[in-house]
């Protein structure tokens, strides 16, 4: 007979223990824990089929995987190539970011290949969801609207209708009736996930699920979301800014860190397909404290404008902030400059910003701050037509960073005259044309250079 029993669970973290707490030892979040009934059932053997026996790694056959195009040329590069037949992805996003938006554009796509959807919604009737198709033009037969939450009877609508191509918002929406937890709790997630798991490996069926995020920016469930499907897409941007930038920070079938960018519009979601010359729109010129710098997000080369204001204060304690990149490697960089370089900003205020809302925490970005620091600090414009690369280490020497090849061909096809980059990148075989490369040692030959 079932023996039920309980136990508290951080709705954060995932941390278990047997009695209530207001602080979860793990994450340190307040007022997270919550209790759970959990249903045992006493084991009938071990489950274990007797010809299951290993197999030696030579006999094992291999395969390419069966991508299907998504019709997107951004998300299918974020995925590596499309989706894979029998693969679960994962989709989060802060609310209202546009994920449903996206995943509706991807039915009309896929429809028009002639696959096969089931778009099962637990937050919005099927007539929301037609409104919406509406608006974004979305005309295909071959996608199905289910409204529903329970498990079960969202399996029994996959066996029935043997779709190419599931996709459910949201899991935490979704419950199962042989857990006693509430829906959205994270044992819930767990087992909803584990079933859909086995649903698309079993009858090799992609499945898409949507998932909430915490205040934090991470996927609600927790973290054992991201263990258990196969690619992991965030959706990411400020709600106020037209763009969107969707990043894979999990990909089984392709590289991780790779982004699509898209602009939110009145008819969707539009694919951004040169971002380079998106991200520098309206790039003042002659005006100092701005420099442009190339930053890799996968293997796509990125160009963007670093500002940096320094101003008098009459303070004893000079303000330091930063938007877009590390503050503690702003201060750095400002310590190095003062150091190494001899400018004194110890009675100045110090502010730096990647414009457009990006956020870069790859160092590549430290030679493109010092310089915007210093030409602020002496009122001196940097040409607009140089781009700055390249990590700082603390004795001010400049260190190399990877595909340097890539970032230079990159400012070269937008029309950019001169690259600043390390020495250390220069090779023999580092010959571009229309671009005059010029390698540095250190911060002070970088600002000689300029």
């Amino acid at each position: 007979m079932a023996k039920a029993k309980s136990k508290y669970v951080c709705s954060e973290c995932g941390y278990e223990t047997v009695k209530w707490l207001g602080k979860c030892p793990a994450c340190g979040s307040f007022g997270t824990i919550n209790e759970e009934i959990v249903t045992t059932v006493k084991s009938r053997g071990t489950g274990l089929s007797s010809d299951v026996r290993p197999q030696r790694l030579s006999e094992i056959t291999t395969k390419a995987e069966d991508r299907i195009s998504t019709g997107l040329s951004e998300l299918d590069r974020v995925l590596g190539g499309g989706l894979v037949s029998g693969s679960l992805t994962l989709v989060g996003g802060y609310p209202g970011i546009g994920k449903s938006t996206l995943l509706l554009q991807i039915c009309q796509k896929l429809g028009e290949q002639g696959k096969k959807i089931l778009y099962i919604s637990g937050e919005e009737s099927p007539r929301q969801i037609k409104m919406r198709a509406d608006r974004l033009g979305i005309y295909t037969d071959m996608l199905k609207l289910l409204s529903e939450t329970n498990m079960t009877a969202i399996e029994n609508a996959i066996n029935k209708e043997m779709p190419d191509h599931v996709i459910i918002d949201s899991i935490q929406t979704v419950y199962m009736e042989e857990v006693s937890s509430a829906p959205g709790s994270v044992t819930q997630i767990r087992e909803a996930t584990s079933k859909l798991m086995h649903i698309c490996k079993s009858r090799g069926v992609s499945v898409i699920i949507v998932g909430h995020v915490t205040k934090d920016g991470s996927i609600a469930g927790p973290r054992v979301l991201e263990h258990m499907v196969d690619t992991v897409l965030y959706f990411e941007g400020d709600k106020t800014a037209s763009y969107r930038l969707l990043r894979a920070v999990k990909n089984r079938f392709g590289g991780t860190n790779e982004i699509g960018v898209f602009e939110m519009t009145g008819q969707g979601l539009k694919q951004i397909l040169n971002p380079s010359a998106y991200m520098l729109n309206d790039r003042p010129t002659d005006v100092s404290g701005t420099v442009v710098t190339c930053a890799m997000e996968g293997t796509r080369p990125l160009l963007i404008e670093v500002q940096a204001l320094v101003s008098f204060t009459s303070f004893n304690m000079p303000r330091r902030m930063s938007t877009g990149m590390d503050f503690n490697r702003v201060t750095i960089l400002i310590a190095v400059l003062e150091k190494r370089a001899g400018i004194k900003l110890g009675s100045y205020d110090t502010y730096v910003n990647i414009t457009g809302g990006m956020r870069i925490t790859e160092p590549s970005l430290d030679a493109a701050v010092a310089a915007a620091i210093a030409s602020s600090c002496s009122d001196v414009p940097i040409p607009p037509d140089t781009v700055i690369f390249g990590e700082i280490g603390l004795t001010g020497e400049m260190r190399a960073v990877p595909m340097a090849e890539k970032r230079v061909s990159e400012a070269a096809k937008l029309g950019f005259k001169h690259c600043i980059i390390p020495k250390a990148n220069i090779n023999g075989s580092f010959d571009i044309k229309g671009v005059e490369v010029t390698g540095v040692s250190n911060v002070s030959e970088l600002l000689e250079a300029l």
